[in-house]
């Protein structure tokens, strides 16, 4: 891979959100308001740079497949790291664990498929509604990130991050559902 594909703006937008998993679960551990709203601040950089980096390698024609393979192990990273953390913390409990897990499932279990199908050239476009789940589960996971600072601002943020979360995993199931679909016919095709 040439050293200008790897140092693209689009890749480097990729490579900081990979960094800023660590910095907001570091922020996560820190006690008081401060560092819940710096947690959500770099959520929020990192959340922008998704649409950035695609946006910008598309625009530039400097896609790249190192782009291809990090951009949605960033949005997993980021997602995953934060849901655990929340689960962790107490933000996320009850009956929306539920929600958290199926955000999890599906992502491992889509992330399988694609690398299947992968093997066998065949791609799986992201579609529209995928990327309105995307939107979805990061607003939540942003909201639910300023918790218990957040509900001190706006009184029930939390309750309204949750609402967002159960969204995000009605439509995870669908464009989950959507993406097997759509490979089904791959897997059954490629049996012996």
């Amino acid at each position: 891979m040439a050293r200008g594909t790897a140092l693209s703006l689009p890749n480097i937008l990729t490579y900081a959100r990979i960094a800023a998993v660590p910095a907001v679960a570091a922020c996560h551990f820190v006690p008081g308001d401060e560092a819940r709203w710096t947690a959500v601040a770099i959520f929020v950089a990192a959340a922008v740079t998704d649409f950035f980096d695609g946006y910008l390698a598309r625009a530039w024609q400097q896609q790249s497949a190192l782009g291809r393979m990090l951009d949605p192990i960033a949005d997993k990273l980021l997602v995953a790291t934060c849901l655990l953390l929340l689960a962790g913390s107490g933000t996320i409990g009850g009956w929306s664990l539920i929600a958290a897990i199926i955000i999890l499932c599906r992502e491992m279990l889509v992330s399988g498929l694609r690398e299947y199908l992968a093997e066998l050239r065949v791609g799986v476009p992201v579609t529209k509604l995928a990327k309105y789940k995307t939107t979805a589960q990061l607003v939540a996971v942003g909201v639910l990130l300023a918790h218990p600072a957040g509900d001190r601002v706006i009184p029930y943020l939390s309750t309204i991050g949750l609402g967002l979360l159960w969204i995000s995993a009605i439509l995870t199931l669908y464009t989950g559902w959507d993406y097997f679909r759509a490979g089904i016919g791959h897997l059954v095709e490629s049996e012996p």
